[in-house]
């Protein structure tokens, strides 16, 4: 059974829509999660170099706030999640990932995020 795994990742962006964008649309997606992102309604395909390819749903979302992906290729239960948290008294956002991994994977997956938002940082420059 996969355990849920929650990080926090501050930013610092001028509007909260730019996050939004960056972690919402394909055309964001693209500058740090996948080499190329693609949508037909609410089913995404990702895509890495030339041959891995996994294909997510839109489970939930609410308009700058969180975007919830299911893997298709995934246990039912399982989901990845990228939420904005704004913290009014510092004006900076908090993205939180919600995320599942395997028992002993945990730090590997955090790894991941770890390096995916920093490529999301450097694109963005946030």
């Amino acid at each position: 059974m996969k355990k849920k795994i929650r990080i926090e990742y501050p930013l610092n962006p001028s509007s909260g829509s730019i996050i939004w964008a960056t972690i919402s649309t394909p055309s964001g997606l693209q500058r740090w999660f996948a080499d190329k992102v693609s949508n037909v309604g609410k089913l995404f395909t990702f895509q890495w170099g030339k041959t891995e390819t996994r294909k997510a749903e839109v489970i939930n979302f609410r308009t700058e706030s969180f975007i919830r992906f299911h893997w298709a290729d995934e246990d039912t239960k399982t989901f990845f999640e990228l939420k904005m948290n704004y913290n009014e008294l510092t004006s900076d956002y908090l993205l939180e990932v919600t995320d599942f991994a395997d028992p002993g994977e945990e730090e590997d997956v955090r790894s991941l995020w770890d390096s995916q938002i920093e490529v999301l940082r450097r694109v963005c420059g946030l």
